[in-house]
């Protein structure tokens, strides 16, 4: 079974809000939080850095966001911004746009209460591996019913660190509505603490880790409310269609938006007036203070020809901040 919340992650349509990045649950080894993230009051939409309510709206706008999750740290550490955020994507977006929120934390009634009213649609608890196999009984229990209680729906998302038969438990009992599984992996914020605690990468692979899949894969992913979502899908599927949506909504009409969703197009510092003297359409080329843009097929296709003497084939990412992935020089 695939959430709704799920569902959207796959279209690459969910914003990522971190909100915040303190914790009080300090052991976690296998926590993929990098520097930049972790101990941090800052607030990041996507990887953009927040500084107001705008950037937030106008990253959801540019990636067409059908719904958002909000992460962290742990955003019920921070209460009123965490509420204020969700308040603000569903007075922009409306009902429709869908919220879930990851969590460490039970939170208790009221936490539950102020996220129902804030418009919090979904919540994914992650319980401390610790106390893996023994949360019946306990406050890790009562919370699932408590936040279906307040309106939210009450789910696990949970690093596939081992197989785990009490979460099955919790779905069949009708307390939590599903159980992600999120394939364990390596990162360049916890690979030092699991190799320390004895994981290792699998052969040939960038960043999962060796061991524990096929046993989840056999005890628990055959239930009908388990999804396993793998490190390769995360890449192929979620962020790649994120950027695509983000490339469609700025591309220029001589832009090319590849598979991995970068925009490509070329760039030469020859004057403009260059271009209206060859008779270039103003659609295939625009420009800059010191520089031209134009489609890159054009651009190659004239330096071939002798128009132009020089330029550069440039991919970029679709954000912001526009990061260049590569330079071709042409000549």
């Amino acid at each position: 079974m695939i959430s709704e919340g799920c569902e959207q992650c796959a279209k690459g349509g969910k914003l990522v809000l971190f909100v915040y990045g303190y914790c009080d649950q300090r052991d976690c080894f296998y926590c993929p939080l990098g520097e930049n993230r972790k101990n941090v009051t800052d607030v990041y939409a996507n990887e953009r850095l927040v500084e107001s309510d705008e950037d937030v709206l106008e990253e959801a706008r540019l990636m067409d966001a059908l719904g958002s999750s909000v992460t962290g740290g742990e955003p019920q550490e921070a209460m009123e911004r965490t509420c204020h955020y969700i308040r603000l994507l569903k007075d922009e977006f409306g009902e429709d746009h869908h919220i879930h929120l990851y969590t460490g934390i039970t939170g208790g009634r009221e936490n539950m209460r102020r996220l129902a009213e804030a418009g919090l649609d979904e919540i994914r608890f992650h319980p401390p591996l610790e106390l893996w196999g023994d949360l019946h009984g306990t406050e890790w229990e009562e919370i699932l019913y408590i936040a279906r209680e307040e309106g939210i729906t009450p789910a696990f998302e949970i690093p596939g660190i081992r197989a785990e038969p009490e979460f099955l438990e919790f779905l069949d009992e009708g307390a939590a509505e599903f159980c992600n599984v999120n394939e364990f992996e390596m990162s360049q914020g916890n690979y030092r603490r699991m190799q320390q605690e004895g994981f290792e990468l699998q052969e040939g692979h960038m960043s999962a880790v060796d061991g524990s899949k096929n046993a989840i894969l056999e005890e628990m992913a055959a239930h009908e409310r388990v999804y396993f979502c793998t490190s390769v899908f995360k890449d192929a599927a979620q962020h790649r269609n994120r950027l695509k949506r983000m490339a469609r909504n700025i591309r220029r009409e001589f832009d090319e938006v590849t598979d991995d969703g970068t925009i490509v197009y070329g760039k030469t510092r020859t004057d403009p007036e260059r271009f209206e003297q060859l008779g270039v359409p103003e659609e295939f080329y625009a420009a800059k203070r010191n520089h031209v843009e134009i489609a890159w097929w054009l651009l190659e296709e004239m330096i071939e020809e002798g128009d132009l003497a020089d330029g550069e084939i440039v991919e970029q990412y679709p954000t912001v901040d526009g990061t260049v992935v590569e330079r071709t020089p042409l000549a």
